[in-house]
C-alpha cells in the first residue's frame, strides 16, 4: 500500500504527477514541489542546482525554485551558509538524504527509526531542522531539494524513499527546461519527431518509411534534420537528448 502524506493524500499518487511528458515551463513544476512539501509537512522547499562542478574549489549551490517560510531565519541564505559545503562533500560519496536538526535539543537527531535511510548531521546550526534530498544525474547534472521543518518529524522509511523518488524527477525536469533553454530556437517537426519516436522504439529507417508512408530517403532526412538541430553527433545521441527534452519518450 502507498504510504500516506500528512494531508492525507498518497505520496505515491497525486494529480500532479500523472504527466508523461516533461513540463514546458517552470510553472509546471512548482505545484510538484509544494506537493513534496505538503507531503513531509514542511514549512518551505528549495531546489538547488550544483553550479561549477568542473572546478571543484567553485561549486555552489544555485537556487532555481524556492518557498522558505518568513518565519524561519534568514531563509536560503543561512542555510547554504551552515550546511552548503556539507552538501556539497557528501554528495561525491552518497546518496542518501541527509537529516539537520534544530539548535534545542529536538529534532531527527533525537530519532533512530529511519536513521538506515538517511545521513544525519551533528551540527545542530540552525533554529530548524530539515531534511536535503540529493539528486545525482552524473553528466545531465547534480541538485539537492531542501525541505526545512519547523522541527523533529516522524518520517517513516518509505515515505523518505518515495519522495527522494520523486525529487529525482523534478531535478530532471527543471535540467530539462534548462537544456530547452540553451537549446538552439528552431524546434523539431512533427515528421522529426515521429521519426526520432520510431528511431527510438528500435525501428530502422525502412520499418519507419514503410509506417509513416514515406521513403527511406525521406525519413533519413528528416533524422538528419533532427539531428543537426538537437546540436547531436549522430542519431543515437539526438534520441537520447529528445527524450531529455521532451520531444519523444
Amino acid at each position: 500500500m502507498a504510504s500516506q502524506s500528512r494531508s492525507g493524500g498518497s505520496v505515491l499518487e497525486d494529480a500532479t504527477w500523472t504527466g508523461q511528458r516533461l513540463p514546458t515551463s517552470r510553472s509546471d513544476i512548482f505545484p510538484k514541489l509544494v506537493s513534496l512539501q505538503r507531503s513531509l509537512n514542511a514549512r518551505g522547499f528549495a531546489a538547488f542546482r550544483i553550479v561549477g562542478a568542473s572546478l571543484p574549489h567553485k561549486r555552489r549551490l544555485h537556487p532555481e525554485f524556492e518557498s522558505w517560510s518568513p518565519a524561519l531565519a534568514s531563509g536560503r541564505d543561512a542555510f547554504i551558509a551552515a550546511y552548503g559545503e556539507t552538501l556539497l562533500n557528501q554528495i561525491d560519496g552518497s546518496t542518501l538524504p541527509i537529516l539537520w536538526s534544530a539548535q534545542e535539543k529536538t529534532g531527527f537527531l533525537d530519532a533512530s527509526d529511519f536513521t538506515p535511510f538517511v545521513t544525519q548531521l551533528d551540527e545542530r546550526l540552525l533554529p530548524y531542522s530539515g531534511i536535503a534530498f540529493p539528486i545525482r544525474l552524473g553528466a545531465v547534472g547534480n541538485g539537492f531539494i531542501v525541505f526545512p521543518t519547523s522541527g523533529g518529524a516522524d518520517l517513516p522509511g518509505e515515505l523518505i524513499l518515495a519522495v527522494h523518488s520523486r525529487c529525482y524527477r523534478v531535478m530532471t525536469e527543471i535540467l530539462s527546461l534548462d537544456e530547452r533553454r540553451s537549446a538552439p530556437a528552431e524546434t523539431l517537426s512533427e515528421r522529426e519527431i515521429a521519426c526520432l519516436q520510431l528511431a527510438g522504439d528500435g525501428r530502422i529507417s525502412e520499418e519507419i518509411a514503410e509506417r509513416l508512408g514515406l521513403s527511406v530517403h525521406t525519413v533519413n532526412a528528416y533524422l538528419g534534420s533532427a539531428t543537426i538541430k538537437l546540436d547531436s553527433v549522430n542519431r543515437i545521441q539526438a534520441i537520447a537528448k529528445a527524450i531529455r527534452l521532451g520531444y519523444i519518450t
